[in-house]
């Protein structure tokens, strides 16, 4: 987020550990659930994608979708042409519901359910053409901020990020580098150009939405 450098460790509360943090999304069911993302389907966060994708990148290209959910952007590349897609998400039911909401990119794409922490890993060096994350990184606990190496890792191209980034002119959330979604689970607000540039990864583009900002990265 565009509130600073890397989040301090001192600054989240110490009752947000890493483990808690990925158990609410692995079992969290309602508001912000595979289901949830699915009834609401594509959205100008989507849209916004199809268009980055057009001008960078090609059909053929293998892509990697970090908190996939139930799919609903990586469907609506699937509608555009883009057919090798690799999804991860940590909720056991987002498979479910994608067969059920988006059933030609379940039989199409390739899907994890696990931690990205734990599948990336396990993935090759320059895996993916492209991989890119929607609302997933904001949550990442700051103890695993390696992760974000590990992404940059497996990317021979393209890593592009749509982190929410406040609506304010500023598109951030100055002094505050924690808050909380509906009183319930972390959103940690990091300088994503910052983080990635400092990674050695160079911007080609940020396009600020109504929520989100879509920054596109090029590897070096």
């Amino acid at each position: 987020m565009d509130s600073g450098e890397a989040l301090l460790l001192d600054a989240v509360p110490p009752s947000v550990q890493p483990d808690d943090n990925r158990r609410g999304w692995a079992e969290r069911s309602g508001d912000f659930s595979p289901a949830y993302y699915a009834d609401i389907g594509p959205n100008e966060v989507s849209e916004t994608l199809a268009a980055v994708f057009e001008h960078y990148v090609d059909e053929d290209a293998a892509i990697l979708e970090v908190g996939c959910s139930s799919g609903r952007h990586l469907a609506h590349l699937l509608d555009r042409g883009y057919e090798n897609l690799t999804g991860v998400d940590i909720n056991g039911d987002a498979l479910d519901v994608m067969a059920e909401y988006f059933p030609d990119l379940a039989e199409t794409g390739t899907f994890r359910v696990g931690a990205i922490e734990d599948v990336v890993a396990e993935f090759d060096d320059d895996a993916f053409d492209v991989v890119y994350s929607v609302e997933t990184l904001q949550h990442v606990h700051p103890e695993e901020t390696w992760v974000f190496e590990e992404l940059i890792r497996v990317t021979s191209d393209l890593l592009i990020t749509a982190e929410n980034e406040g609506n304010s002119p500023q598109r951030g959330r100055d002094g505050a580098e924690v808050s909380y979604v509906n009183d319930e689970f972390p959103l940690f607000h990091r300088n994503w150009k910052r983080v990635f540039s400092d990674l050695g990864l160079a911007q080609l583009l940020a396009e600020p939405g109504k929520r989100d900002t879509v920054r596109v990265f090029r590897v070096l």
